[in-house]
């Protein structure tokens, strides 16, 4: 038989499976015998491989709801601009419509680049997130 002992404290341990030369194998209280069970994974005390977690994507959809929020203002803000202005003061409609259409071009393209200035900054914070996760 082989000459491994199962744990032992102050007495022999109970009859019982034991890891014995990388196998279960069976101590009847005084000695090994042939008896090995089947293979049952990992021993006690062996490392196993812990199961992959599964990728959470909340920057993903932080960003996404980002994007949508930044289309749906650039669009209400387009279309709600331009139209018949009441207060035009002593400019004829031509002029009005035009200096509005200007305002709602001018409004569209600041929106826009807070848009790219948010994107960047998104960029950005997700970059030093990745590097510090990397450790």
């Amino acid at each position: 038989m082989s000459e491994a002992v199962p744990p032992t404290g102050a007495s022999k341990p109970p009859a019982g499976f034991y890891p014995n030369s990388g196998r279960m194998q069976w101590w009847d209280g005084n000695e090994w015998t042939e008896h090995f069970q089947a293979d049952v994974g990992p021993l006690v005390g062996q490392a196993t491989s812990e199961p992959k977690k599964k990728k959470k994507r909340v920057f993903l959809w932080v960003f996404m709801a980002v994007q949508v929020l930044f289309i749906v203002w650039v669009v209400g803000g387009a279309s709600t601009g331009s139209g018949n202005p009441s207060d035009c003061g002593s400019l004829d409609l031509e002029t009005c419509n035009a200096a509005s259409d200007v305002g709602t071009s001018i409004g569209v393209a600041l929106i826009v680049a807070f848009w790219v200035v948010v994107d960047f900054l998104m960029a950005v914070v997700y970059g030093v997130y990745r590097l510090a996760r990397r450790n």
